[in-house]
């Protein structure tokens, strides 16, 4: 039988790519190893986190499951960084390991056109350098017009814990053995990467009165835009923290050779972000001690997880380890930590709709691209599915940008400048976050995925409501007056707040930093969900910040729209770096403004192409 679109992985990119896919109205069929693994959480089963919170959302306004799926599936959540800006507050909730996978295997199941078929992927069929289909360990092929590959961490995987390596996959599954090196002779760059995970705790061993409790927020939050809250808030499950020790430390440093990394057995490169306990010690020798989180995996089982405490020391060494921290003396190990080192293609060898320049109608997303972490990998698996199906239908892909959403920045990070350790979204990447934030996911995607066809009737009768909730909200500012009397300078003076010289709408009032929308409704009634108070609010109190982004990105797009053309040949600009010349001719970006953004390319050679291009492409 041939199909559509074929999705090799049933990690969270793949996931996201065949429901897509299949939703758009592709005839898809997803390829797993074994069903129970699909949407697996082999590290932390947490989901989202600083920025990736931000991610999920994103990914939800664009129709994709992994919001929902989360909210159906959690036994805490929490606002991060809620005391700071809107620009770095984040969403992350603890789910449960077990109704996560099983609450996506459902959705899956009742996903119209597509189905899901457990066999191993060995090869890729080609013809002409384009996907004609795969090839199965038994050797069965099957089919497809285009092929998206989401194989996670198996490639060629091997699980290392102080000098003993072990082939497999995270649970010791069966690695793909042969893949990677198929991809490397049709043409492919393949690296070699590393990550890992920490030890699982026996909760009944655990001393909590020696740990600090970490509650959920008292107040309801959902990943889905279009979700109710599906948890009661007093029944959220209590996680915890703790810290190293001097103790731990020297257990480390003394055994530091034993490490699979520090002894020299890992030849990947590992996430600089998210680095083992032993990188931590000797990184940063100036820190006394380091947070450690205990979170319950699920409520189905008594096992644990050490949040921060990533390792490849071998047994013996954990064991000593974990029994040096404080209210774990008497901790039984379930699961030893392991680091696992898997092959990776150049993300540079990717347009930015994902689709590879070497195999037409091939994509690729998650952490095959070199890319850490669930959210990162069920972004990219969103966009390869969407893209798969324009690309089948002769559509325009779908590229988003840097300032319409941190996916935008994530990809264009991977296709413009590449990554040679696992690439992590951090806040920091986006340099117009404050346009990026949880609260507008929706305002800023909606409408795409409304045009792509990625969204449901419901979904965007959903948007167009709450957008027009946030107009009636401001025209309510508008024309609301402060009148000055008695009771109003008497709450004002106890807020030791400045009295306005005259009668002021509440829009103006809330322009001063001090005054809030809770403020107001002492003095009238805002008859309004709290929601859409909270984004007017930050639209009406940042507004010079978000005109002062909006100007750069004003110039940012005049860039972008200046193409390059794709049959361009940079030998015959003159006066170009050679370093400028080899990553232009490596990358081949599509912009002026994606050329700007490579590592070695200044702006000199900026310049100097800008010339070029008007003067042998001016009639074009």
């Amino acid at each position: 039988m041939k199909y559509d679109i074929i999705v090799v992985g049933g990690g969270h990119a793949g996931c996201e790519a065949a429901h897509i896919a299949a939703f758009m109205g592709s005839n898809t069929l997803l390829v797993t190893m074994n069903k129970k693994n699909i949407a697996d959480m082999p590290c932390n089963p947490s989901i989202g986190g600083t920025a990736k919170g931000v991610i999920v959302r994103d990914i939800d306004a664009l129709g994709g499951l992994m919001g929902k799926i989360a909210d159906q599936s959690h036994f805490q959540i929490k606002m991060l960084n809620s005391k700071k800006g809107p620009a770095v507050r984040s969403l992350r909730c603890q789910a449960d390991k077990i109704t996560y996978p099983k609450n996506m295997l459902l959705a899956l199941e009742n996903t119209p056109n597509l189905s899901i078929k457990e066999a191993m992927v060995e090869d890729i069929l080609t013809e002409n350098n384009q996907v004609k289909g795969i090839v199965l360990a038994t050797g069965e092929e099957i089919l497809c017009d285009c092929l998206i590959l989401t194989t996670g961490t198996y490639l060629k995987s091997n699980i290392l814990r102080g000098s003993v390596s072990t082939e497999g996959g995270p649970h010791g599954e069966a690695r793909s053995n042969h893949l990677s090196d198929n991809l490397r002779r049709l043409g492919f760059t393949i690296q070699r990467l590393k990550t890992g995970t920490p030890p699982r705790i026996k909760a009944s061993s655990i001393d909590f009165s020696k740990c600090s409790e970490e509650l959920g927020d008292n107040k309801y939050y959902t990943f889905s835009h279009d979700d109710t809250p599906k948890y009661k808030l007093e029944e959220q499950q209590k996680c915890f923290l703790i810290y190293t020790n001097e103790q731990t430390h020297q257990i480390i440093l003394d055994n530091l050779d034993k490490s699979s990394m520090y002894g020299g057995y890992v030849t990947g490169i590992g996430p600089r972000y998210c680095p083992s306990i032993e990188d931590k010690i000797v990184r940063f020798k100036d820190k006394e001690r380091h947070q450690l989180f205990l979170e319950p995996e699920s409520m189905y089982y008594d096992e644990w997880y050490i949040g921060g405490f990533s390792t490849s020391m071998p047994e013996s060494v954990q064991d000593s380890m974990v029994h040096s921290l404080q209210g774990l003396e008497n901790a039984i190990i379930t699961k030893y930590a392991y680091a696992i080192e898997y092959d990776a293609i150049d993300p540079l060898e990717l347009k930015p709709s994902l689709e590879t320049k070497i195999i037409e109608n091939l994509f690729t997303a998650g952490q095959i691209n070199g890319t850490s972490g669930y959210e990162e990998a069920a972004g990219q698996g969103l966009l390869a599915g969407i893209n798969a199906v324009c690309k089948l239908k002769q559509k325009e892909p779908l590229i988003l940008k840097r300032n319409e959403s941190y996916l935008g920045v994530l990809i264009d990070d991977l296709v413009t400048k590449g990554t040679n350790e696992p690439y992590r979204m951090l806040t920091s990447r986006a340099e117009y976050r404050l346009l990026l934030r949880h609260d507008n996911a929706d305002l800023r995607l909606r409408e795409i995925g409304h045009q792509y066809g990625t969204i449901t009737n419901a979904m965007y009768q959903n948007y167009l409501t709450r957008k027009k909730e946030i107009e009636e909200l401001k025209e309510f500012l508008s024309i609301t007056k402060l009148e000055m009397n008695e009771e109003v300078k008497e709450k004002f003076q106890e807020n030791n707040f400045r009295l306005p010289l005259n009668k002021t709408n509440f829009l103006e009032l809330l322009k001063r930093p001090e005054i809030t929308l809770e403020f107001l409704n002492k003095f009238i009634k805002i008859p309004f969900k709290e929601e859409i108070q909270e984004i007017v609010t930050i639209e009406i109190k940042y507004e010079g910040y978000i005109k002062k982004c909006e100007k750069e990105i004003e110039r940012m797009l005049k860039l972008e729209e200046k193409q390059i053309p794709t049959d361009i040949d940079y030998s015959k600009v003159k006066n170009l770096a050679s370093e400028a010349r080899q990553k232009l001719e490596k990358i081949r970006p599509l912009s002026i403004g994606q050329a700007a953004r490579i590592s070695g390319v200044n702006p000199a050679d900026i310049s100097i192409l800008v010339v070029y291009l008007k003067k042998e492409y001016a009639n074009e």
